[in-house]
């Protein structure tokens, strides 16, 4: 699933499925298929926000991780397409995972 379109963070006046308090969003992988995507963890770096989301009807299938864009009172996912940036944030969250898993 590394090609997703993006689709949008939204704030509480939104038409989305809240269903026990989780944010669920619709992603649209390659295939034209769509997954509602659950969001379970958001972290910074360089001044900028990451989301990961996990499929919510396969929990066990890898997270996928999003950058968190603003414009105004709006918030969108969006694809990493930079290599370098991909990196970088697969390595800071293969860390925050370690730490966790050691407390």
């Amino acid at each position: 699933m590394s090609d997703e379109k993006h689709d949008h963070v939204h704030g509480p006046d939104c038409d989305h499925d809240h269903e026990h308090g989780e944010d669920v969003f619709i992603v649209t992988d390659e295939n034209g298929e769509e997954h509602e995507m659950v969001m379970v963890y958001t972290f910074q770096s360089q001044e900028q926000a990451y989301a990961v989301l996990l499929d919510r009807n396969d929990p066990e299938a890898d997270g996928v991780i999003f950058r968190v864009e603003e414009d105004g009172d709006d918030a969108f996912l969006v694809n990493i397409e930079d290599e370098e940036e991909w990196e970088r944030v697969v390595t800071i969250y293969n860390e925050i995972v370690a730490q966790e898993g050691e407390e």
